[in-house]
């Protein structure tokens, strides 16, 4: 694990635990997602913060005019904190940081469904609804089709894979039968 991802799981745990008592991790949230979204579509913005030329009062100046009370005090003080330290940079790693800490705490995952074909929105609402109680979750589910699997479906959930797809069924037969030759 990197150094700037160590220090990014710091700054985002010392933000949700400030949040979670104010209640306003939801808001939060957004407002981390919005300026990881503009800091990683825009390089400009980017190269900006990260330019080791230009003064750091400079930058949270302009952070400051550029947000005008868009984002909590608590967001901004944690990018004033990134900009004066120099790990800016890792506002993205914050964000990330950010939402994995607040679904643990609040009791939510993410599973990714890959299928062979585009899955209905009941589909989804059952693949959410047995996953979030095989985990004890509460689940949201984002879909891709991939059609070398040529049916069923792989569901990630963090780490574990769910793999009931076609394709790993065949893989695992055509091994068997390598292996009794």
């Amino acid at each position: 694990m990197s150094v700037m991802t160590v220090a990014a799981k710091r700054y985002a745990k010392a933000l949700f635990q400030v949040v979670h008592e104010q209640g306003t991790v939801e808001e939060t949230r957004a407002q981390l997602e919005a300026v990881s979204d503009a800091f990683t579509r825009d390089p400009q913005i980017r190269a900006f913060f990260e330019h080791p030329n230009i003064e750091t009062d400079t930058k949270i100046g302009l952070l400051k005019q550029a947000v005008d009370n868009k984002l909590s005090n608590y967001v901004l003080r944690t990018l004033q904190l990134l900009l004066e330290r120099g790990r800016v940079s890792a506002i993205v790693a914050v964000h990330a940081a950010f939402v994995q800490i607040s679904d643990e705490v609040l009791g939510r995952a993410h599973a990714l469904v890959t299928s062979a074909f585009v899955l209905t929105d009941a589909q989804q609402q059952e693949i959410a609804k047995r996953f979030g109680d095989l985990t004890g979750k509460q689940m949201t589910v984002d879909t891709r089709v991939d059609p070398s699997l040529l049916g069923g479906i792989r569901i990630r959930i963090g780490d574990t894979l769910y793999d009931g797809s076609l394709a790993t069924k065949l893989a695992e037969l055509e091994s068997t039968l390598n292996k009794a030759r």
